[in-house]
């Protein structure tokens, strides 16, 4: 892992913007936690994700709005202030040459931007290309394979609704046929999960998706043994990684999936509007772009990334996001996420009335969560808890899932949690 970092971070080179001036950290202060940082590293991640100092120290990094408690985190996770001022900074240095950047430099800069991100991400620079989110990666592949009338997909009732949508384009548009299937909320083993993807498969099965962290209840699906049976059959797979990127310690490479996406304005933590498609290099000649492109020859991956004329300042942040995930490593950051879970559902999961539909398993979760109160509908449930006691969630009222998803982030504190805990307890008793 240590080695992986290093190649990543000499990508870098003039890219990366040494952060010496911050609107919340001085210059000092920020050498200071970087020294702290680095002092911690030979600690184990299962220690050092209960240590309420080390995490205090890491929460300088985020400048975090007082008006309420965030524990919606997932939709979007705001970027640490390094990333934000290297940012500004990008957006100067590209404002300063407008035209002649755009038309001279972009393209080396983003080269090298893409390098380190598919060495962080764990795959080859020529099988992934960014774009602006875990949509428009997806949907680019539900939309571009060549799928025809009687071909059948494979979801579930629990995947992101922008790629069922696409999955429904193509029912109308090309007559392909949609197999939606239940999965557990609370699954036995594995196996039960790929048994219910492969109870679905049938001779005209040609590709399945799978929701890699699940956005609505924070279950991880064993992605690589429903790979493995998948390709069995001779079925593709597209994997939605879109909260699982620096939130789950893996590599692409290690999932065995056809196509991916990501979205990494979540739990990489760059800039609003950055994501991540990968495809294997021997699908690339084969999928159509959204957007005619004769640049590239048809198995080349840039083909995808022909979208006109587009804010790059914000791609060029990625490698500063980058690097301050390393000052953390994303191991660590996978131990602190799953302890902050584990906290707070542990105190409530025995309450009366107080309904969660996450798994307890610790490989089968990770940060995110799924609460419900039995006496409240999702959307009361959300407001009462931002009305009531100045918390904010997101509802969920899913045919699988009904609740508020709850995600906390580094700079949470058990304090906050432990006001979610009252604020449910009391919701829970009327």
């Amino acid at each position: 892992m240590e080695n992986s970092r290093r190649s990543f971070l000499q990508q870098f080179g003039a890219l990366s913007v040494s952060p010496l001036a911050f609107s919340s950290l001085s210059t000092s202060e920020w050498n200071h936690l970087l020294a702290y940082l680095g002092n911690q590293k030979q600690r184990s991640d299962q220690d050092i994700s209960r240590d309420e100092a080390y995490w205090k120290e890491v929460a300088k990094a985020y400048r975090v709005s007082d008006d309420f408690i965030n524990l919606e985190n997932g939709y979007y996770s705001l970027a640490a202030w390094p990333v934000l001022e290297a940012q500004w900074q990008h957006i100067q240095r590209v404002n300063e040459t407008p035209s002649y950047y755009m038309r001279t430099h972009q393209w080396d800069d983003r080269l090298r931007v893409r390098q380190a991100l598919a060495d962080f991400a764990g795959c080859s620079v020529d099988e992934m290309v960014i774009c602006r989110n875990t949509t428009e990666a997806l949907d680019t592949v539900i939309l571009g394979l060549d799928l025809a009338a009687g071909n059948e997909a494979i979801m579930t009732n629990q995947d992101y609704g922008s790629m069922v949508a696409a999955f429904s384009q193509r029912a109308r548009r090309d007559k392909i046929v949609n197999r939606v299937i239940s999965l557990p909320l609370h699954p036995k083993n594995d196996q039960e999960i790929v048994d219910t993807f492969e109870q679905a498969i049938t001779p005209q099965t040609k590709v399945i998706l799978v929701t890699h962290l699940i956005n609505i209840t924070g279950q991880v699906l064993p992605v690589r043994k429903i790979c493995d049976m998948a390709h069995s059959y001779g079925v593709e797979v597209i994997c939605d990684s879109a909260h699982a990127l620096g939130q789950l310690d893996f590599k692409i490479r290690d999932l065995d999936c056809d196509y991916w996406g990501t979205s990494l304005h979540k739990w990489v933590g760059a800039p609003l509007g950055n994501g991540m498609l990968f495809m294997k290099k021997d699908k690339i000649a084969k999928v159509w772009p959204l957007l005619g492109d004769d640049t590239y020859p048809d198995d080349d991956i840039r083909k995808f990334e022909h979208h006109g004329t587009l804010p790059v300042t914000g791609q060029l942040s990625i490698l500063d996001a980058l690097k301050f995930q390393d000052t953390i490593g994303v191991s660590r950051k996978q131990a602190r996420l799953r302890y902050l879970k584990q906290y707070w559902t542990q105190k409530v999961k025995d309450t009366t009335g107080i309904i969660i539909n996450t798994p307890w398993e610790e490989e089968r979760s990770s940060g995110i969560a799924n609460v419900g109160v039995a006496s409240l509908s999702p959307n009361k449930l959300a407001k009462r808890l931002m009305d009531d006691y100045n918390i904010f969630t997101v509802a969920i009222n899913n045919e699988a899932a009904q609740g508020v998803r709850v995600t906390p982030h580094l700079y949470t504190s058990l304090d906050e949690l432990d006001q979610l805990v009252v604020a449910l307890t009391e919701l829970s008793e009327g």
